[in-house]
């Protein structure tokens, strides 16, 4: 096996399955992956400061040489989601090479890019490399359920006096050609925000009674009518402004009349929203706020009226939407002062951060260097991590994973057979080093 995919394997190892209740969580796995981590890197272990944050957190220090240098804050996280009810071909944990792909579990979310940190840091300092600004590795342990860690993290850090010059995460990855349609070129889609999310729940209540005398217009039928009337109302469709640069920046490499198009994408954006609405799911995600009906619960037997029945609602929310806009939304769609509705959790979508100063464009010059055949591409991602806990006060957020992922990869990602290229190990690390480099020179 290759040594990169061997020491990814040996990461993969350990279960590190984080519960929603942190009492809930197994410690023993994350404990040994600590242990193997020091294996592994030991130099790492041994010249740069560790705090342990939250349950299972790392936190490491390089320092610089500038102590009024603003800092490099480098992301991964440990733990994974479970395995429970998936399909694998073998054992999750057991990780193995098939056509040039290891599968196992947390390959691509998240040892993949917990791995080229540790292993760009460790060669770095190897070589004798002495960083003129402070880095900081941060190694979460609950992203998975939305937990604390990197929140403390962050505070810690803020609580110091530690500035960022720029923050990486996990987040976009260098995906296939045909991201737009008439780019043939690869993209390296690199987040600058994050959608927010809020958890609604619809709620209604009624006298119930015997199932074999209903009456109209019972709690079920009244959060049935709520969510067919958030089925034709959804969100309107309008392109955030990092949506519009990835339009224009994409567009640059289209062929024939599609790229007069997208260069356009300021002007013509209420036409670009309605076709990306028109492609599909996925791309309508980009176009507007999402919602979407996950729960419901009625009677607790089949023949018993219910007298209270619930509907729960993920929102996903784009960059100008509010939670408050968007519950002001959802109360206009369903019309019905009977139906309660009731934030249950929320985060509010992330700040943007810049694309017009030297941060950004160290991105785009590393990846170019290591991946000559990608655009490198900003855009709003639909998911949450650990990153937007530094969104609030750092303008140089960015998520990316320096990683190949074709649709079949991604398509793995919290499913069963997770899979990642063995090749593109020594790309993601290569990008590491050098951003290092280049950041800390």
């Amino acid at each position: 096996m290759d040594a990169l995919a061997a020491r990814l394997a040996r990461l993969v190892a350990h279960p590190t399955v984080a519960a929603p209740d942190p009492a809930a969580t197994d410690p023993a796995p994350f404990e040994a992956l600590h242990r193997t981590l020091a294996e592994l890197y030991p130099l790492l272990h041994a010249r740069c400061e560790l705090t342990r944050v939250g349950p299972h957190g790392l936190l490491f220090r390089w320092p610089g040489s500038d102590p009024d240098a603003d800092a490099l804050v480098l992301m991964a996280h440990q733990d994974v989601v479970p395995v429970t009810g998936q399909d694998w071909s073998g054992d999750p944990f057991e990780a193995r090479v098939v056509d040039g792909k290891l599968i196992g579990r947390g390959v691509l979310d998240d040892k993949g890019m917990l791995l080229v940190v540790a292993e760009a840091v460790e060669a770095l300092l190897a070589a004798g490399f002495a960083p003129r600004r402070d880095v900081w590795l941060l190694f979460g342990d609950n992203e998975e359920v939305a937990g604390t860690t990197a929140q403390e993290a962050a505070e810690l850090l803020r609580g110091r006096g530690v500035r960022p010059w720029l923050v990486l995460d996990e987040g976009g990855a260098v995906v296939d050609a045909g991201v737009l349609p008439g780019v043939g070129r690869s993209a390296a889609m690199v987040a600058v925000a994050e959608k927010g999310i809020a958890t609604v729940r619809l709620s209604t209540t009624d006298a119930g009674g015997h199932a074999s005398t209903p009456h109209r217009h019972g709690a079920t039928a009244r959060i049935a009518r709520a969510i067919l009337r958030l089925e034709r109302h959804p969100f309107p469709a309008r392109l955030a402004e990092p949506t519009v640069a990835m339009l224009r920046t994409l567009g640059e490499h289209a062929a024939g009349p599609l790229r007069a198009l997208y260069t356009r994408a300021d002007a013509l954006s209420p036409v670009f929203a309605r076709a990306l609405v028109a492609l599909g799911p996925e791309t309508a995600a980009i176009a507007r706020t999402t919602m979407a009906v996950t729960q419901l619960a009625g009677s607790p037997a089949s023949n018993v009226l219910a007298t209270r029945a619930e509907a729960v609602v993920n929102l996903r929310l784009d960059t100008d939407t509010t939670v408050a806009a968007a519950v002001a939304h959802l109360r206009r769609a369903v019309r019905d002062r009977l139906v309660s509705i009731e934030v249950v959790e929320s985060t509010e979508a992330s700040r943007v951060s810049r694309t017009d100063d030297d941060r950004w464009a160290l991105l785009v010059r590393v990846i170019g260097e290591v991946f000559p055949d990608a655009v490198a591409s900003p855009y709003v991602q639909n998911g949450a991590t650990d990153a937007r806990r530094f969104s609030p006060w750092c303008d140089h957020v960015y998520r990316f994973a320096p990683l190949r992922m074709s649709d079949a990869d991604r398509a793995r990602l919290h499913a069963a057979d997770e899979q990642v290229a063995v090749a593109t190990l020594a790309e993601g690390v290569r990008f590491m080093t050098r951003l290092i480099e280049e950041a800390c020179a």
